[in-house]
């Protein structure tokens, strides 16, 4: 599993239909101290996250494994949504 930050969103009107109505989301991968790492990558939204949200993604075969993700095409799937993340006893982040 990665932590992400969401950053955009990604539509596209023309897509295999296994892709239909899925919600894509544009995300970057975020340290514990919630920087930036890394390119941008769109992952398919299987909680309803937003901009903004600190995530947890599954990569590769993992992201099929959600229930909106089933049997679908998809590298990456946002699973999770994180309130909050403590790394060595301290509190890194809180959602507002």
């Amino acid at each position: 599993m990665l932590i992400a930050r969401v950053v955009g969103t990604a539509v596209s009107t023309v897509k295999d239909e296994k892709l239909a109505g899925l919600k894509l989301l544009v995300v970057r991968e975020a340290t514990h101290t919630n920087e930036l790492i890394g390119k941008p990558f769109v992952a398919a939204d299987a909680v309803g996250a937003g901009a903004g949200e600190l995530v947890l993604i599954a990569q590769g075969s993992s992201a099929r494994q959600t229930e909106k993700t089933k049997d679908r095409p998809v590298d990456a799937v946002i699973m999770g949504i994180l309130d909050e993340l403590e790394v060595e006893g301290s509190l890194t982040f809180r959602k507002a």
